[in-house]
């Protein structure tokens, strides 16, 4: 999995956080997941196909859900409804957007984000090594998981 794939989605989520919620983080040490049981109960899963195929996930706990919504919307959120599952996506799609910017291959299609909330397992592509690169913040962390490949 080339490297030039997964900046821009790192380098998205630093711009989400940086100008849109101005939310303190720090990027942690990437490592390779294991098994598609996600760490936290919140997914967005950004799709690919096209020339390079496979998933981004975002990974997040309540907690952090709760507090990148509030600062999303100016206003504080305490409950994860359907309104905070609906900004989530909207993050997601934002991540989406900004990386797509940046992505080095014009002919790769990236989807519209959808969030799964609760227990729950991720179909990340077979046979492919996912990489986990935990952000971090005064609420805990978010996980941006990556299984990409290119076809040629």
């Amino acid at each position: 999995m080339d490297v030039k794939y997964i900046n821009p989605f790192i380098k998205a989520v630093k711009k989400l956080f940086n100008t849109m919620i101005d939310v303190p983080f720090k990027l942690g040490t990437p490592s390779l997941k294991k098994g598609n049981i996600p760490e936290y109960e919140i997914s967005s899963i950004i799709g690919l196909s096209g020339t390079v195929t496979g998933c981004v996930v975002i990974n997040l706990s309540k907690e952090i859900a709760l507090q990148l919504v509030s600062a999303l919307i100016g206003d504080e959120v305490n409950e994860l409804d359907d309104d905070c599952t609906d900004a989530i996506g909207e993050i997601a799609n934002i991540i989406a957007g900004n990386a797509k910017t940046d992505f080095p291959s014009a002919g790769t299609t990236i989807s519209v984000p959808s969030v799964v909330v609760g227990k729950h397992k991720v179909s990340y592509p077979s046979g492919l090594p996912i990489i986990a690169i935990p952000c971090l913040t005064d609420k805990g962390q978010l996980v941006i998981e990556v299984a990409l490949k290119e076809n040629g």
